[in-house]
């Protein structure tokens, strides 16, 4: 009679409650990525590389925990059970990271304002674009950083009109959507991009790593920032005393994240001289073109009318710089 294995010196597997939960992780993982992809393809694909790895290794992350779970492994005692969980709960968190960093895409005008014609060139590489007035500009150049997981192509068209000015633009894609790691980005776009003198902006917290870039630029006695450019922003700290730049600041009345009383409390950390433009009835996601932003106001103009108050103000501090 054959030998028959006995179930009793069987290994134990996973518990069950274990191993569905690992399922339910990476099914959930997939299900991050697949919406990503769906609802903000455009912006993985034109934006910096870093969100497409970061989804693409969450999904190979989830195939491996998957088809292990679906397998069944030996169980281990002790200390290896208890470090699984753990694992599975840093991979929970992790897709909730992944869905939480989803850019909010550009849509239209900026998508329309991406393509060249015959007063402004649009370039565009894996950590910028560049608008070029199709003349050579007048030597100023603007560093925009674009605000938290937004598509930097969001702003083409609020700043198009600077290049249409004269102005070469510059507008940094930056890992993950986040400024705080892109804080190198006025030094490559120095490297990339020829200019007599540079103005550094940004929107939100865009505009907050592009006040610390261009207080940093004042150690650099021979390429201080010309001016600092805040759109619904402020710095971080005290630039009052250290500042050398010029600086205008741009924000919307109706804003729900950088609100009124916030810009207003930014004055005591500014120079003196620093101008502020409110436009009256603009919300914080009118100043790009990436749809509405959780927590913002209600808008009491048209977003059309708005751009064109925040590209005036921006076009007309940063004519007086070039002058």
């Amino acid at each position: 009679m054959p030998n028959t294995p006995d179930p009793a010196s069987a290994p134990a597997l996973v518990p069950t409650w274990l191993r569905a939960a690992t399922l339910a992780v990476a099914a959930a993982a997939v299900l991050v990525v697949a919406w990503g992809c769906a609802t903000a393809w455009g912006a993985v694909v034109h934006g910096h590389p870093a969100y497409a790895v970061l989804l693409a290794l969450t999904l190979a992350g989830a195939a491996v925990a998957g088809v292990r779970a679906l397998r069944g492994r030996p169980a281990r005692p002790g200390w290896r059970r208890a470090l699984r969980v753990a694992l599975l709960v840093l991979a929970a968190a992790w897709v909730v990271l992944v869905a939480w960093l989803r850019p909010f895409g550009a849509v239209e005008p900026a998508l329309s304002a991406m393509r060249s014609d015959d007063a402004v060139t649009v370039t565009e590489g894996a950590t910028r674009y560049v608008l070029t007035p199709v003349d050579g500009g007048d030597g100023t150049a603007v560093l925009f950083q674009p605000g938290a997981r937004v598509d930097a192509r969001a702003y083409a068209a609020v700043l198009r009109p600077l290049a249409e000015a004269g102005h070469t633009v510059v507008v940094a894609k930056q890992p993950l959507g986040i400024a705080f790691l892109a804080t190198g980005a006025l030094d490559d776009a120095r490297a990339a991009v020829a200019a007599d003198r540079w103005v550094v902006g940004g929107h939100s917290l865009g505009g907050t790593v592009a006040a610390m870039a261009a207080d940093a630029a004042d150690d650099d006695a021979e390429a201080p920032a010309a001016g600092l450019l805040l759109f619904a922003s402020y710095p971080a700290g005290d630039l009052s005393g250290t500042l050398t730049a010029a600086v205008a600041s741009v924000s919307g009345s109706e804003d729900g994240l950088a609100t009124p009383a916030k810009i207003d409390a930014s004055r005591a950390d500014l120079p003196a001289d620093a101008a502020f433009t409110v436009v009256e009835g603009a919300v914080h996601a009118y100043f790009g073109d990436y749809g509405p932003q959780p927590g913002d106001g209600t808008p009491t103009i048209t977003h059309d009318d708005a751009r064109a108050q925040i590209s005036g103000a921006a076009v007309a501090f940063v004519d007086g710089l070039a002058r």
